[in-house]
């Protein structure tokens, strides 16, 4: 795969390895947003099924994105925590069954557990990551799948952890939760788009992904996938669109207590918006047209020779086998301060993000192997 600088429209003076906090704009992107805008100037020219058609055009273009074989089970949500609290919202759980999270998982994955632990008198177990940094990533899933047992009924984390990317082997996890009747919830924001995901190999009963990261798509817009597990659950809202023959615009008061099928009932209301839908549309095409695993091979060619030097200066970086290449932490060396470092970098306007005591890296296919140089100068 080749650099993919000019579809974007990025500040020129700036060195962007920040896509974790919030990805630049695809030309495209921008364009199907306005595109969007304008058809609002004469609304009698959007049709009934036009509240419909861009919506599974959607669906169908993530589903390909993911291996989903039914695109209805691919809904558009708000945010994270919206499609959190939907699965949260069709869990029941006896006392002291167990909710299992990552230490430092990120909140929009976090609160709402701890809401329903402490309503339904579940436990929250918490697995920290290991205090030495050798074999970090190896230990810490290792602790994972110890701590799945009879009493666990949902595992919910990342692909990988968001402030340092350490990857979390989902596959053995799936094999472990099935094995004790656990769910598996997955928060796929900071690696859905650009590092392969396979639901068909995964199996999850829930993937929540937002949209304005690695998805390079629109600011409040998520994209969820509920399982067999979620058919026939309670949405958060009841949204005319979600029930049985809402397309027939006629017929609207004759109301139905059937709803769309699969898990289109978790479908937030005002879900075919004219902006985002077609926006998140060209952003997921454009993904699906480049390949998951070849965006996640290029970041691996233009950041290996960076980060092989700067572990040789004494900086710990997680082993390639642990760790994704579009999102990593750097630690830095005792003779370092992080306030200078800061500082330096701001300087050099490389922008990065801090995340506890690391260093967090995120380049995509908009940077080159030039960018993590001066990153590895500053640094040295």
């Amino acid at each position: 795969m080749q650099n993919q600088k000019n579809h974007f429209q990025l500040d020129e003076s700036i060195t962007y390895l920040n896509g974790a906090y919030m990805s630049p704009m695809l030309r495209s992107v921008e364009s199907a947003g306005r595109k969007g805008l304008e058809a609002k100037r004469n609304p009698f020219n959007i049709a009934p099924k036009d509240f419909f058609t861009d919506v599974e055009i959607l669906q169908k273009e993530y589903a390909k994105l993911i291996g989903v074989k039914e695109s209805k089970r691919v809904v558009i949500m708000p945010s994270v925590s919206y499609g959190i609290a939907t699965a949260a919202n069709n869990i029941s759980l006896q006392k002291d069954e167990k909710i299992l999270i990552v230490g430092e998982q990120f909140p929009s994955n976090y609160y709402t557990w701890e809401k329903v632990a402490r309503k339904q008198g579940a436990k929250i177990v918490i697995v920290e990551s290991p205090s030495t940094l050798e074999n970090r990533g190896k230990i810490w899933n290792e602790r994972i799948l110890e701590a799945i047992d009879s009493k666990t009924k949902v595992v919910t984390l990342g692909n990988i952890h968001w402030a340092d990317g350490t990857k979390f082997d989902l596959v053995a996890i799936r094999k472990r939760t099935r094995e004790v009747g656990a769910l598996l919830v997955i928060d796929g924001t900071q690696s859905v788009g650009v590092m392969p995901f396979d639901i068909t190999e995964i199996q999850p009963d829930a993937l929540i992904c937002s949209g304005y990261k690695w998805l390079l798509g629109p600011y409040s817009m998520a994209l969820g996938y509920f399982g067999e597990a979620f058919d026939g659950g309670e949405p958060i809202e009841e949204s005319w669109m979600n029930r049985f023959e809402s397309e027939n615009f006629a017929n609207l008061v004759s109301y139905q207590s059937n709803y769309q099928p699969f898990a289109q009932r978790y479908q937030v209301g005002e879900a075919s918006n004219f902006v985002s839908v077609p926006m998140m549309t060209e952003a997921v095409r454009t993904l699906n047209d480049w390949g998951s695993d070849n965006i996640q091979n290029y970041c691996c060619e233009i950041t290996k020779n960076a980060t092989e030097i700067l572990q040789n200066k004494g900086f710990w970086v997680e082993d390639l086998a642990f760790r994704s290449s579009h999102l990593f932490g750097i630690r830095l060396p005792e003779r370092l301060k992080m306030e200078s470092i800061k500082s330096k970098l701001a300087e050099a306007k490389i922008i990065v993000s801090i995340r506890g005591n690391a260093i967090r890296i995120s380049p995509n296919v908009y940077n080159d192997k030039g960018d993590l140089e001066k990153l590895v100068e500053v640094l040295s």
